[in-house]
């Protein structure tokens, strides 16, 4: 994708920003959520608990409003948000809400499969 205003990244349909954030975090090998002094941000939906994900800080610090108006953006290494937060998450029975905005949560997916997009392919 070409470069894009925050607004129209912020405008694309769940799908269409989950393929931006993959792109993103491969490229510049970081991905960002929000923390606080108690540590990261969580949503809680009906079912499920969900650590948001976002491509780069400035889509992280959109969310940084309201109740989370004390939150600020954390970067997490790829390499380290593949070997340790995966399994972290899973162990915890996390999902991932992938870049979420303020109307509409994303795409909420398993740590697994957010990796199986971020890892790169290997050959067998």
């Amino acid at each position: 994708m070409s470069k894009k205003t925050l607004a129209q990244i912020t405008a694309m349909n769940p799908d269409t920003r989950y393929d931006y954030l993959v792109e993103q975090v491969k490229a510049n090998q970081e991905i960002w959520t929000l923390q606080d002094v108690d540590g990261c941000v969580m949503l809680t939906t009906e079912d499920e608990d969900c650590i948001p994900m976002w491509p780069t800080e400035e889509a992280a610090a959109l969310w940084a409003v309201d109740e989370w108006k004390d939150c600020e953006p954390l970067a997490i290494p790829l390499d380290e948000w593949l070997e340790r937060w995966v399994t972290g998450m899973e162990d915890d029975e996390l999902l991932v809400a992938v870049f979420p905005v303020q109307d509409d949560l994303g795409v909420v997916v398993p740590p697994w499969e957010l990796e199986s997009r971020l890892k790169p392919k290997t050959r067998h």
